[in-house]
């Protein structure tokens, strides 16, 4: 029998909800952490960053910072204001309903608004054709960005690269004086954005506006590329009339999840509420986040209110009142970057998101810069040169990966490398010819244009270069201490660190599979779409094939030559599409591995000797389960299916795994268990937060206590939340009066 798997229907909050009630009445709600902007300015602004640093990156649970309104200037940040100023700017505004866009002028949506909030009410507010016109992911004007810089902590700010003056909270309280400089006379300190570090026209422009009204929502989704998310809301409706309409109060209510739970949220979006929540298309109803079975952190945003969310947080937002207005941006720093190379960017593939932020570009300039700074600085003995040597260390290690995943065999060198491209499928774009691109990484999983093979290299840096650039950082590093003699061990030589690897490069595979895949001439294609696996344990969400069609092409294919049978779905397929087992002789099709192993196809390329299921005694299939000393895999993790072709390259096909097809079949074949599976996930979240504890105490980042989850008693015996950093190691203690209680604090605070 096919496995279904129900998906949750959206279902809009009511006008009338009691935000702080369900918080209060909601076992796994809380608060998130509140502090005023107010408090920040008595203290010196090392320890808001440190809080920062602790709570939203290191710890991975959203920060608030209140009180912003008091500091802005309202004429400026005002629906009067861009009515006045950009009344005629043209900007797409998307109907959530319809899942489209339509233009309208900026002076148009702002009159609009009061309208489109009177036609919701509490009696309605369920129709499914109620317009939810939002205004998102517009510029920012440059006069609301130029105030923000002035504003805010420099370090938190969008394209931050040095320490500035300012003049907003803790401003009065640094001393930028006692930060060392190099001879040009610039700041020897780490960048607050390391996007920062790219060239200009290299930059991916994120600082972006959102005006919305109620009923408007944003998805439950991650920010791109692990990124930290800062989003503040500048100006809301008040309810006293406008422009002689009447109002209603403006804000927001945000969902979040915490950095550790990301893959119990994952799982439970998928084998719970039947949605993935990397393809960022599902608002969870508030009764789906009551059961869930982690914690969520509730925030009701209203105009001064900053939140910084952590990498890689599930989090959704639901705007009310008449008008809430927002400017939002994303940092990228050392830990988002480790984050988005070992597992955002992987995911992102999967369903063919953009990754936009240029990651690998940004380790590479970063390193360069951090270099010529860190030379001047070997003498120096500061805290903030100590960290950037940190950075620095973590930074190279990350780039190590990259040179190492993108190596070509030593047998076969390459002149160029970085992508592939496909001289036979170009688009015309005007006066652009636009030719067809795709990364080493999605190749080797066997997303391709039809044309397969014969794709030719491409470069945008140097191979000799970029190992050259290796060497010089490395032996700045070891030159950094000259008495420590783990340096030399801890960061090889290239050669070194390539003989250490032990398995393929993405690069390697490439070569080998453009070796292996056939050309398929696009002036006299053969079928290639019509040659998808066919995995007999799963089913496609769109049109099946014909029983008979199948059968033909079967038939047809076992009479070929290179044709074998896979192991577990007894499919005929050409060989380049199975893998072969270094052992037994046996052969698995791609779809059959990755749904019912959860093995991808670049796990099974990069391995010199690679093992079956079957003699690692854990293949599923019918035949080896009636075997007794074998122990058949089960999935871990619910995969629903995504059909790429709708937002990928026009002439992308998928040649080894239909990423359209779920593992639901196998899953239903052990029982399904679905809390074992979210247990399973928890666990593995506990484990790793132990984990993390110690690479941070390793990295000399300890701290005595979990900093906000022990409240201790103060001098009139209340209870209050204290930060305490491990002083011995050079940490800042962080004053109690900085921290609000967020789960009983006002909605006036």
């Amino acid at each position: 029998m096919p496995a279904h798997r129900t998906r949750l229907a959206f279902e809009p909050l009511s006008p009338l909800l009691d935000i702080h009630q369900v918080v209060e009445s909601t076992p796994n709600f809380e608060f998130a952490m509140e502090i005023t902007c107010d408090s920040i300015d008595d203290f010196p602004l090392e320890d808001f960053e440190k809080l920062v640093l602790y709570q939203v990156a290191l710890s991975g649970r959203p920060l608030v910072i209140r009180g912003f309104q008091k500091r802005l200037d309202n004429g400026l940040f005002s629906e009067k204001w861009l009515r006045e100023k950009y009344a005629k700017k043209v900007e797409e505004v998307r109907d959530i309903g319809r899942k489209r866009t339509q233009n309208f002028t900026m002076g148009h949506y702002l009159e609009s608004l009061p309208l489109l909030t009177r036609q919701v009410t509490v009696h309605n507010y369920t129709n499914k054709d109620l317009q939810r016109l939002y205004l998102k992911d517009i510029d920012c004007p440059p006069e609301w960005r130029a105030y923000l810089e002035n504003l805010l902590p420099p370090s938190l700010f969008y394209l931050n690269e040095v320490p500035k003056y300012f003049e907003g909270p803790a401003s009065q309280n640094t001393n930028l004086s006692d930060i060392p400089k190099s001879t040009e006379g610039e700041f020897i300190a780490p960048a607050g954005d390391l996007m920062s570090s790219l060239p200009p026209s290299m930059r991916a422009e994120n600082l972006m506006c959102y005006i919305g009204h109620e009923g408007t929502y944003t998805p439950a989704h991650q920010e791109m590329c692990a990124s930290l998310g800062h989003n503040i809301m500048v100006d809301a409706s008040d309810g006293s009339p406008e422009n002689g309409n009447p109002t209603e109060p403006g804000s927001s209510i945000w969902l979040m999840t915490e950095t550790k739970d990301r893959r119990i949220v994952s799982e439970y979006w998928m084998s719970v509420l039947g949605h993935d929540i990397d393809i960022e298309d599902f608002f969870a109803p508030l009764h789906a986040w009551e059961i869930a079975p982690f914690k969520t952190w509730v925030v009701e945003q209203k105009p001064g209110d900053l939140i910084l969310v952590p990498p890689l947080a599930a989090h959704q937002v639901w705007n009310r009142g008449t008008r809430t207005m927002k400017v939002a941006w994303n940092r990228t720093t050392v830990d988002t970057l480790e984050l988005a190379l070992h597992e955002a960017l992987p995911h992102a593939r999967m369903v063919c998101r953009d990754e936009q932020y240029k990651n690998k570009a940004i380790v590479y300039y970063t390193l360069d810069r951090y270099s010529k700074l860190l030379r001047q600085a070997k003498s120096v003995d500061h805290p903030i040169v100590e960290q950037m040597w940190v950075d620095f260390k973590r930074l190279f290690n990350l780039y190590k990966d990259i040179l190492l995943s993108e190596s070509f065999s030593q047998k076969k060198p390459e002149k160029n490398v970085e992508f592939l491209t496909c001289p036979g499928c170009v688009n015309s774009l005007g006066d652009e010819e636009d030719p067809y691109d795709v990364c080493m990484d999605c190749y080797v999983m066997g997303r391709s244009c039809g044309c397969v093979s014969n794709l030719k290299w491409m470069e945008q840096f140097p191979w000799k270069h970029l190992t050259e650039r290796y060497e010089t950082w490395r032996r700045l590093i070891i030159s950094s201490n000259e008495n420590d003699k783990d340096l030399r061990v801890q960061f090889p030589t290239f050669i070194v660190a390539r003989g250490q690897v032990g398995k393929k490069s993405v690069a390697e595979i490439c070569q080998e599979q453009l070796v292996r895949r056939p050309w398929n001439d696009p002036k006299n294609p053969k079928p290639v779409v019509d040659d998808a696996i066919e995995d007999a344990g799963s089913e496609s969400e769109g049109k099946s094939r014909s029983k008979k069609r199948r059968k033909l092409r079967q038939q047809t294919l076992a009479k070929a030559n290179n044709v074998h049978r896979c192991h577990v779905c007894l499919h005929f397929e050409v060989d380049w599409k199975l893998a072969k087992c270094s052992n037994c002789d046996q052969r698995y099709c791609y779809g059959s591995l990755f749904r019912a192993f959860e093995i991808s196809p670049q796990e099974a390329m990069e391995k010199y000797h690679w093992l079956c299921p079957k003699c690692r005694k854990e293949c599923s299939c019918g035949a080896c389960q009636r075997d007794p000393s074998m122990k058949p895999y089960e999935p871990n993790c619910t995969i629903l299916g995504h059909d790429t072709s709708k937002v990928a390259d026009p002439r992308s096909i998928e040649t080894l795994v239909d990423f359209r097809k779920s593992n639901l079949w196998w899953l239903k074949k052990f029982g399904d268990d679905v809390h074992g599976r979210i247990q399973k996930r928890q666990k593995e979240a506990e484990e790793a937060e132990i984990e993390r504890q110690k690479t941070l105490e390793n990295q000399g980042f300890s701290f005595e206590s979990s900093p906000f989850d022990q409240p201790v008693q103060n001098e009139n015996g209340n209870d209050e939340t204290l930060l305490v950093f491990d002083e011995n190691d050079g940490g800042i203690p962080v004053d109690p009066s900085l921290v609000v209680q967020g789960s009983v604090a006002s909605p006036s605070t």
